[in-house]
């Protein structure tokens, strides 16, 4: 993957930075402690006869009506989501141009609800809940130290580990989703690099999800999720045209 040079963009005050990275791990901790605490309730399995039939329905003990489509959807968006919102936290130790650091804020607080709503899916129709990235970020790391963070030192330290996009759970396989090198240096990268990468790594990101939200609106028989897929197909379009714009 190559990258282009990001623009020089005049420094914002540390105090900023702080309450930025400050708000961004609580909807960072907010997340995986949600993901997590509904894996933890979902270790016990039974047989998934829509398996072999993706568009058989099925029927939850609520009586939710859903399909295996509706399930892949959340299975797999809630990773991909996870990864974009960490993304969105390293921007906002970073300095960047108003319109940037706006965008990486639009993208955390519009995906962390929608990773909500798919746990809470998966929950009621019995289905495993996905590890996701934020799982290893988040492990023996206190995210609100980052807000003491001096400029010098305030987006090192924290590599993620190697297994964060591992392939064994299908994570880095998905479309638009970066592999734990991609991540790793997007960490890594200088201010003067960090912008105009992250912007091109998430319009990639955007471009994977599109490609999934079309494929539930195609074969997805859960109205909600029909519906949130349409959401995030017109949100990530928008959101890729902006960072079209800034890249220009």
């Amino acid at each position: 993957m190559t990258f282009t040079h990001a623009q020089t963009h005049a420094p914002t005050t540390q105090i900023r930075r702080g309450r930025a990275v400050r708000r961004g791990a609580t909807a960072l901790s907010a997340l995986a402690l949600s993901v997590t605490l509904a894996a933890c309730g979902d270790k016990a399995q039974t047989a998934d006869p829509s398996v072999a039939d993706p568009s058989a329905t099925q029927t939850a003990s609520n009586g939710e009506v859903f399909n295996r489509a509706d399930v892949d959807f959340a299975t797999k968006m809630i990773p991909h989501h996870a990864q974009a919102v960490e993304m969105a936290l390293m921007a906002q130790a970073r300095d960047l141009s108003p319109e940037v650091a706006q965008l990486a804020d639009d993208i955390r607080d519009a995906q962390v609800p929608e990773v909500e709503t798919m746990t809470d899916w998966l929950t009621a129709w019995d289905q495993e809940i996905p590890e996701t990235s934020l799982d290893h970020a988040n492990a023996g790391h206190d995210w609100s130290q980052d807000s003491e963070a001096t400029e010098g030192d305030e987006h090192s330290g924290h590599e993620m580990s190697g297994d964060a996009s591992d392939d064994s759970s299908g994570m880095s396989s998905m479309p638009g989703m970066m592999s734990a090198e991609d991540m790793n240096a997007l960490k890594a990268a200088s201010d003067e690099e960090f912008e105009d990468m992250w912007l091109e790594m998430m319009i990639e990101h955007h471009t994977g999800a599109i490609e999934m939200a079309q494929a539930e609106q195609e074969s997805g028989l859960y109205p909600d999720a029909i519906a949130l897929a349409e959401t995030i197909e017109a949100d990530q379009e928008r959101e890729i045209a902006v960072m079209e714009e800034l890249l220009s």
